[in-house]
């Protein structure tokens, strides 16, 4: 819980329609703080409005919206304890087939949004002494096949968050990343969704070399999520986060993100593909290509391979 002295700081939190960032907005207004909570629809904002709880209408892709968020911070007489960048969006598909367009779209909204929120409020967290939270991935340390739009936006935020870190430490404000491993939420659903969507347009040639890889990744990707951490649990090391008072540089959330993070250090590039392949195996669709596919084979590891 927070101390008296901190009740009624102010929070914002981007993201906050669903998931993680209602769950952490609610639990922020519960331990006191007035959440500034950004949603992208009214509809959203008439959803999460309650005590403590201040939906803004922000979509961290355009300057305007970000602009009228750091004027509301601006105007309040209460400090800025934390921004929480939560926004973001999970697209899955091989680096082959993604259109130029959704990559693009995948850093706007996890990479250079996050850093245009943070820019835009980091006036008034150093006036405060405040902290940045940002919401990272284990896909922000290990990059799984069809994940490097997504992987590839959070391995930036992950090194942005340590740049800034040691920019403004000495300035009062410390800086926080959060990485989270299955978590069931809306995101993870539209992830899936995204990923038909995407695969439908690969052409025939496309299917043939990862058809069967998609697919599989979906019914991982299902599971994973299905068998996750609550959006409520993970707020809970979210709200950790901002209100430690002197809290780690990364928290994980989730006891299989705990898991890779201890492990994946200590396995070698060669033998982390065997390992990432042999569980995307038993996903892959039986009998879906008339042969073995090509990602369902797993060649012999060689000691020393990496």
């Amino acid at each position: 819980m927070t101390t008296s002295s901190e009740t009624q700081k102010l929070i914002v939190v981007t993201g906050a329609s669903t998931g993680m960032g209602a769950s952490a907005a609610r639990e922020l207004a519960r331990q006191g703080f007035h959440v500034l909570a950004g949603v992208r629809r009214d509809r959203d904002a008439d959803a999460i409005r309650s005590t403590g709880i201040e939906p803004v209408i922000l979509d961290i892709t355009r300057s305007e919206q970000v602009e009228a968020l750091a004027a509301r911070v601006a105007d309040d007489p209460r400090a800025l304890h934390a921004l929480v960048n939560n926004a973001g969006v999970q697209v899955n598909a091989p680096v082959e087939t993604l259109p130029m367009t959704e990559w693009r779209r995948v850093f706007e909204v996890n990479l250079f949004g996050h850093i245009a929120v943070t820019q835009a409020l980091l006036p008034a967290l150093l006036r405060s002494k405040g902290r940045v939270i940002n919401i990272s991935s284990v896909g922000g340390k290990f990059a799984m096949a069809t994940y490097g739009a997504y992987a590839g936006a959070k391995f930036a935020l992950e090194a942005v968050s340590d740049s800034l870190r040691r920019e403004v430490a000495p300035l009062g404000v410390q800086v926080v990343v959060v990485e989270p491993g299955g978590v069931r939420t809306e995101m993870a659903a539209r992830g899936v969704e995204t990923a038909n969507h995407l695969a439908a347009r690969m052409t025939p040639e496309q299917d043939e070399r990862y058809g069967s890889l998609v697919r599989a990744n979906n019914k991982l990707m299902s599971s994973g999520t299905a068998s996750g951490l609550t959006a409520d649990a993970a707020a809970r090391v979210i709200a950790k986060a901002v209100t430690a008072r002197r809290p780690r540089t990364r928290y994980t959330a989730g006891r299989d993100a705990a898991l890779i993070m201890r492990l994946g250090p200590m396995l070698s590039d060669r033998t982390l593909d065997r390992v990432l392949a042999a569980n995307l195996r038993r996903h892959h669709p039986k009998g879906a290509v008339g042969r073995r596919g090509p990602h369902e084979r797993l060649r012999p590891l060689r000691c020393g391979q990496r």
